[in-house]
């Protein structure tokens, strides 16, 4: 019966919850583009996100039993979220909407050669799966992250007690604003299982599904998953355009699964070092800086393609018009916001591969509003970089 329990306290938290998170930014981009996947992982930048906002400040301000003020604080921000998606959604409902997902017949349409592609690469992905269940892997910081998520679930503080000798200490500068192994405490306490299990287990079999439906949602929009207006899912093209499909481009939907088996590919044999994403990938799953290479850092090409797909598209008349998606500059936020939970250098990288892209998208697309908006995006990211240089500052005047 416990097991039930645990299993149910699992898919709610990171099955229902973000995926009720994700329909809110789902609800502001045009039908054709919303899909389960985008749902899912728009809801777990999103609750990631309000993570960051819980607990960044108990971190900072309350010492004593501050992840209970942040369990607490996040409990109330996403249960929230998430009956805001649920509103969403029957509002949608009842206004007549073409339906909050994309009903696309895309496994209907596969041939032969296809579903043997597709079965290789769910092959791979199990394989990988029962690798990191199994034959859990020990790394040297698991003495730092999965103890500091025993110590939050145990003791109910974060960053206040040394890991390697248990005693009471000043706050960590160094990791205090990277949360993320407080979210895996998190999800311990409210599952009521053991950190260790959860970091070691249950993590590997969340994030690397999510990685690839990441690099799946990718795959759709390079090789054809959009559709061209809202309710056509069929004979969907990618990003480029129906001049890419009249033009002969190589860009199929065919080539999915070879992406996919490729990636998979990469993962598998990317251990040649320690220090490659790949490892990480794989070995460190359950730690911030794992997730940031693996995820966050793709979560942003993937929202770069978004952006760019929002460009120039046609209404019923065939008129050309320039549509953008407040819901893809949700998820931008998101992302950026999710990438201070994982690591706090992170923060840097994305906000410098985001000025890199507003300045070149900029000159190609001879825009400067591009550079604006890219940049009122990165002001939580902002934010946040402030916070960790007067806190670091602050501390080294002790």
């Amino acid at each position: 019966m416990r097991c039930v329990l645990d299993i149910i306290n699992f898919i709610f938290w990171l099955l229902a919850v973000p995926f009720c998170i994700g329909m809110i930014p789902a609800s502001f981009i045009p039908p054709a583009k919303r899909s389960p996947g985008f749902l899912l992982l728009a809801g777990y930048f999103g609750m990631w996100a309000l993570f960051e906002v819980a607990a960044v400040p108990a971190v900072l301000w309350v010492k004593y039993d501050n992840f209970k003020a942040a369990s607490a604080a996040f409990t109330v921000l996403s249960l929230l979220a998430a009956a805001a998606g649920l509103c969403l959604l029957y509002r949608h409902h009842r206004a007549g909407g073409p339906g909050l997902v994309c009903r696309e017949r895309f496994w209907e349409k596969l041939s032969p050669v296809e579903w043997v592609e597709w079965i290789l690469f769910f092959a791979l992905l199990g394989f990988q799966l029962y690798k990191a269940a199994a034959y859990a892997s020990f790394d040297g910081d698991d003495a730092y992250y999965v103890v500091e998520s025993l110590i939050a679930q145990e003791s109910d503080v974060m960053y206040r007690i040394l890991p390697y000798t248990g005693r009471p200490t000043d706050l960590d500068v160094r990791h205090a604003l990277a949360v993320f192994p407080m979210w895996a405490a998190f999800v311990s306490v409210r599952a009521g299982v053991h950190a260790t299990i959860v970091s070691h287990v249950v993590m590997p079999l969340v994030m690397i599904p999510l990685t690839y439906l990441l690099y799946f949602e990718i795959g759709r929009l390079l090789f054809g998953g959009l559709a061209q207006k809202e309710g056509d899912c069929d004979g969907a093209v990618g990003i480029w355009g129906r001049a890419g499909r009249e033009s002969g481009s190589v860009f199929h939907r065919e080539n999915l699964p070879i992406f996919m088996i490729i990636m998979a590919m990469f993962q598998i044999f990317g251990n040649v070092s320690i220090y490659t994403n790949e490892t990480f990938f794989l070995t460190r799953t359950w730690q911030g800086k794992a997730v940031a290479g693996s995820l966050v850092i793709p979560a942003l090409l993937w929202v770069f393609l978004l952006l760019c797909g929002e460009e120039n598209e046609k209404n019923d008349d065939g008129v050309i018009k320039k549509r953008t998606a407040g819901g893809i500059w949700m998820l931008f936020v998101f992302v950026h916001m999710t990438a201070g939970v994982c690591s706090s250098i992170a923060v840097f990288l994305t906000c410098i591969l985001t000025a890199l892209t507003a300045f070149f998208l900029a000159v190609v697309k001879r825009d400067v509003k591009i550079i604006l908006k890219m940049g009122a995006a990165c002001v939580p990211s902002v934010i946040y970089m402030g916070i960790y240089v007067v806190v670091a500052y602050s501390y080294l005047l002790k």
